[in-house]
Order: C-alpha cells, then structure tokens, then sequence
C-alpha cells in the first residue's frame, strides 16, 4: 500500500468478528487492524494465539466479506508482560504469529518493548537484544514489525524510543497520538511531566511507519484521563494528521478510541453504544483527514 489507508482497532466494538466487519464496512473501511477475536463456539483470543481451525474459520469469513487484516496487534512484549519472563514466551508468539501473517498477506504487525519497571533498573540491554531478536525474526519472513509508545520503553520519552532504535537496527514505529497524553516524561526528574505528543512525534518522524489515532484530556489537579473523539483532546492529533499529509507519509492509520460506550444513549444496549461510538470516531477521523487536506490545499 503506498497511500494513506484508513483502518481501527474493531474489537472496540467487541470480539465477535461479524460484529467488527459490520462496523467496518458501515464506515466504508476495507481493513481491520485485528487484536482480540471471537468467531464460531471458539472463545476470543488475540489473533496469533486462537486455535488453528478458529483462525482458518476467520481467513474464510474476511475473505467472503473483502476485509483484510493491515496489521496484527499483537501481545509480544506488551503491558501483560514482563521483561523477567522467559523469552521463550516471546519467541513462541513470533512463532505463531508469522505464518498467520504469511497467510493472510499481513505485513504490519504492532509489538512493544515490555512494561516500565518500578524499581528503576529498567534492564534495558536485555530489552534491547529480545527486540532485536523479534525484529529479526519477522524481517527474515519479510515482515515489519513497529514498536509502540505504550507505558514500555520505547514510551518512556522519545529519547528512549531513539535510544531503542539506536539498539535495534531496523525497526520501525507505530505512533500513537493519545499515549504520550498520559504518559511520564521519564527523560525529566520527578515530579515528572506528562509527554507532548507533538514534541515526541517531531522528534520521531522520521521512523514511523504506521500511525495510532487516540486522544484524551488529562486532568492533573484530579489525576485522571477521560479519553475523548479525536481532535477534542490534548493528543495534537489535528496538527499531527496536517504533518503527515505535508511531509508526504503514506500508510496507514489506525483508530484505537477507548472510549467505550462514549455519550451513551440510554435506549441502547452498551454493545450498541460501543458500536455507535466506534462509527462516529471512524467519520470524525475522515473529517479531520479531510480538514487537513482541504488546509493543505488552501496553501498558496
């Protein structure tokens, strides 16, 4: 894909997966950035852990529906981790998930750098040589793994996130707007700030290949993150989304909402909501593409 391709994170909507094409196509999206799955009597799970006659049962449903899987979101090394577990954990879930990504031509697939320490010894040369080990694996089966500013490492500060790709020849990124909202500056002393999203997606640019859209608003006198429609919180998505465009990315960008039910309708099911909720942020997102481009072009 060498255009900018819009997709989400539609198990947000929930885990059935008729239910995250339906939402999907009510968009007028062809792509599912797929994470936690549930078809058929089999329970949901992420897509590279499901039973083999479960993921076979999912190709067979995307391809009768045009859908396809842009990216795998998957858990290697994520918040449920630890960077103390064996790696052989890690390596299973490479394992599994590389020939997943072969059949369905998936080329993209979402990994973090293990859970922030709280002892302040964040072990960072054994991060640094299970990433690159990961990222080796998937690029020998031609494959792109990008690392995600999420409460791991790389997410520290953008310092960390170029000090792991100082450390790990290769890899690319996925930039999620909304992390950096909530997020620790820990390159600063306590009592630390939390991170610019505009400061951190300025200093990484240049290395990412795929794009998170989230956005919230932290309320530092009460400590707590409401996360909101995009382009109405504190993630500089508006600003980001006219970035890309002037500078000519191309790829793709993914909504991750979190916002659940957002402004729920009491005469709805919360099922209902989430689905409602999910739609509206796809249409918000297309027309705030739309506003950068239409800003872009008003530019004599």
């Amino acid at each position: 894909m060498n255009t900018i391709y819009l997709t989400g994170f539609a198990d947000e909507v929930g885990a059935s997966l008729e239910t995250q094409i339906r939402a999907t196509s009510e968009i007028g999206w062809n792509h599912i950035e797929m994470r936690n799955v549930q078809t058929g009597d089999f329970p949901a799970g992420n897509l590279h852990d499901i039973p083999d006659a479960a993921f076979e049962a999912v190709v067979e449903k995307l391809a009768a529906a045009g859908v396809s899987i842009n990216s795998f979101g998957s858990a290697i090394a994520n918040g449920a981790k630890k960077i103390e577990d064996p790696f052989d954990i890690t390596l299973a879930e490479v394992s599994r998930a590389i020939p997943r990504m072969q059949r369905l031509g998936t080329k993209l697939i979402r990994i973090m750098s293990y859970p922030i320490r709280k002892d302040g010894d964040q072990m960072k040369e054994e991060r640094f040589h299970r990433l690159r080990e990961i990222q080796k694996m998937f690029s020998d089966a031609g494959l792109v793994p990008v690392h995600e500013n999420c409460g791991n490492y790389g997410g520290m500060s953008w310092k960390h996130t170029l000090e792991l790709l100082e450390n790990v020849p290769g890899l690319k990124l996925v930039y999620d707007t909304g992390n950096p909202v909530h997020d620790d500056d820990y390159s600063k002393p306590e009592p630390r700030p939390k991170q610019s999203s505009w400061e951190f997606y300025t200093h990484v640019r240049g290395h990412i290949a795929y794009v998170h859209i989230k956005d919230g608003i932290f309320d530092a006198a009460t400590n707590k993150l409401q996360w909101c429609f995009p382009g109405e919180g504190q993630g500089d998505v508006r600003r980001i989304l006219k970035d890309l465009l002037q500078t000519g990315y191309t790829g793709g960008i993914s909504i991750e909402p979190h916002m659940g039910p957002g402004p729920s309708d009491p005469a709805l099911t919360r099922e209902e909501n989430c689905y409602r909720t999910y739609v509206e942020y796809g249409r918000r997102l297309e027309g705030l593409m739309a506003e950068a481009r239409a800003g872009l072009a008003s530019v004599p």
